[in-house]
């Protein structure tokens, strides 16, 4: 669902009209809320945001599952080093 022209709203306008913005956003809508003419805050449904934090929790699971991955295809490759002399080696680089 996109962002119209009529979805993007001043803050006065929201102000004076908050119950029936609300009811536009509780079946479906979108609001962009402007201040200054400029991007400010969105009016999204609860349940849809709750939806969209879901969607990120998962994107950073499967973004870690695929540096896991990485790793254990490094491992694998013999593509390692010692844990001790990696930190000693980063130590001294950054006090250099």
């Amino acid at each position: 669902m996109g962002i119209s022209a009529s979805d993007v709203i001043p803050l006065s306008h929201a102000r004076a009209n908050f119950s029936e913005l609300a009811e536009e956003v509780k079946r479906g809508a979108e609001k962009i809320i402007t201040k200054n003419g400029e991007s400010y805050i969105a009016l999204i449904d609860a349940n849809r945001l709750d939806y969209y934090h879901q969607l990120e929790r998962e994107r950073i699971h499967l973004l870690l599952i695929d540096e896991a991955s990485k790793g254990l295809d490094d491992v694998a490759a013999g593509k390692v080093k010692d844990a001790r002399s990696a930190i000693t080696a980063l130590k001294r680089r950054r006090g250099a």
